[in-house]
């Protein structure tokens, strides 16, 4: 009885303290609270769900059963729409704070909301090297999925909950794609419902303007309900070297070239200060070196920047043998560093998440869901978040890397900085190089504390965006982006996009990209 009396003393006194303090107090100055005793809990639960629920269809091989028969029921909620009048335009049906992206969409209230439920995994084809999709599948399901099959896709984004449907009609990119390219590159084929009901299957041979157009959309051309993608053999192990370079011109130049080499099946650079990074070049093999194992994905290991950084600050390379998923989701369990991450205004998620009594008995239930923290942060800690805290991946030429951390620090003095880079072909889709030839791109990943004096997050927000435009570069469309409609499509080239549009009946049906997630299009 006794330690139950502690531990209703203890409820009895911490319900106090919130009254005295009041909750909106303590959800943005002590956070962490309600994270620990809620969040993580719920987040377990949510995924133990989750899993289970795709392991069972995938065995039973029901997914592709019920496919058609849920795509029929979209294609009835489109038909409705049209014969009710289409008094307002469509949008997917999944609540705002589902999704990876920070921005909570307002038109979800004054849209025809379309249910789609399609989350499961359809077919591993190892002959075509192709799975098939849902667009609510994520990559955590897809990498339990494939590897156990010895398979992989060639681009694997890093965080667990990012659904193929937004890699496709946003973006997705990996420490890969310096040879594969955006996730939207290793895709051979989109199927979707359109404004009319009618289901299409798109490829580079078969509607193929439509196929090179969906990318970068966001779902403002049909409703995406299956994509088929390229998949490789996976071997079990990542060899990661580690290369602590200082110097902003060095960073550069090794960086360029680490990512022109293409033995390096992985390419990635973690940037700790203007001066100072960490390089990591890997390859998948078939062994290990037993004395350099690291398996960074169980609970109680250090966040994986962290142990980067020790490469840093002990000024010295090295050699670590990963298992593939590990590597995979490596910045998972710290949501890369914003689990960390705190202004004046407000405190750390978990500040003591990385603290190794912490790891050791609740690292198991780390990170807390993104969608849950969305759901519950308040119009406060939103409005806090938005004027105090960055997260803005820019995309921009290789060549231009110096200039471009030059001009975010001397804007936003954020670190550390995930840089990644890929290979960006020619398109006739919204992104595309300036010429006709492939260009070695980067992006540059900034999530975090503005360092700088004064810092107004619309205008240093539009001082980079004005950059990004100037070197033919793009701005994720996850974040805030606060451009006009002309300078959105100087950045993106809309010609295709417009016919489309056009053509398909979509400006009735759907909102244009930039009014869908364009903050000047919001306010």
């Amino acid at each position: 009885m006794e330690p139950l009396l502690y531990l209703g003393s203890l409820a009895v006194i911490f319900l106090l303290w919130i009254k005295v303090k009041g909750l909106d107090y303590v959800i943005v100055h002590q956070r962490w609270i309600f994270v620990c005793l809620f969040l993580l809990p719920l987040s377990v639960l949510f995924d133990v769900y989750y899993y289970m629920r795709a392991w069972i269809i995938f065995k039973m091989c029901s997914a592709p059963k019920k496919h058609d028969q849920r795509v029929r029921d979209i294609q009835r909620q489109v038909r409705e729409w049209k014969k009710e009048g289409s008094k307002t335009r469509m949008c997917t049906g999944r609540p705002g704070w589902l999704t990876v992206s920070l921005r909570v969409g307002k038109y979800k209230k004054t849209h025809k909301n379309i249910m789609i439920n399609l989350m499961d995994i359809l077919e591993v084809d190892t002959e075509r090297q192709v799975v098939r999709v849902e667009p609510l599948a994520n990559m955590g399901q897809v990498t339990a999925c494939l590897n156990s099959v010895g398979w992989t896709l060639p681009v694997l984004p890093e965080l667990d909950d990012l659904t193929v449907g937004g890699l496709v009609m946003g973006t997705g990119i990996e420490s890969s794609s310096h040879i594969y390219g955006l996730f939207q590159h290793i895709c051979v084929a989109y199927e979707l419902v359109l404004a009319d009901g009618s289901l299409v299957r798109c490829t580079e041979e078969e509607n193929s303007d439509l196929f090179h157009a969906v990318p970068w959309s966001c779902g403002t051309l049909g409703f995406l309900v299956a994509a088929e993608i390229k998949i490789i053999p996976a071997k079990p192990w990542v060899k990661l070297h580690y290369e602590p370079v200082r110097g902003l011109e060095n960073i550069c130049r090794r960086f360029t070239e680490a990512s022109e080499n293409k033995q390096n099946a992985f390419v990635e650079g973690i940037q700790y200060s203007e001066n100072t990074a960490v390089i990591m070049t890997g390859t998948m093999t078939d062994h290990a070196e037993p004395d350099k194992v690291n398996r960074i994905g169980l609970h109680f290991k250090p966040w994986f920047f962290k142990h980067v950084e020790s490469y840093l600050n002990k000024d010295r390379s090295g050699v670590e043998y990963i298992p593939l998923r590990q590597y995979y989701h490596r910045h998972t369990r710290s949501i890369f560093w914003e689990l960390q991450v705190h202004t004046e205004h407000t405190q750390d998620i978990i500040p003591f998440g990385n603290n190794p009594i912490f790891r050791w008995l609740f690292g198991w239930m780390v990170p807390p869901k993104i969608s849950l923290l969305k759901l519950t942060q308040g119009e406060t800690i939103r409005r806090l978040y938005e004027q105090h805290h960055v997260v803005q991946d820019v995309l921009v030429p290789m060549k231009h890397l110096e200039a471009s951390i030059t001009r975010m620090h001397k804007d936003m003095n954020v670190y550390p900085l995930w840089l990644c880079p890929f290979r960006l072909p020619p398109s006739r889709g919204m992104v595309h190089p300036k010429g006709q030839e492939e260009e070695l791109y980067v992006d540059i990943g900034a999530y975090g504390e503005p360092k700088v004096k004064h810092f107004e997050a619309k205008a240093s927000t539009r001082q980079l965006e004005k950059f990004v435009r100037d070197v033919h570069g793009f701005q994720m469309l996850y974040a805030d982006v606060y451009m006009e409609r002309e300078e959105f499509w100087e950045m993106f080239d809309g010609q295709l996009y417009h016919r489309l549009r056009e053509e398909l009946g979509c400006k009735e049906a759907f909102p244009e990209v930039y009014d869908k997630i364009c903050k000047s299009a919001r306010h």
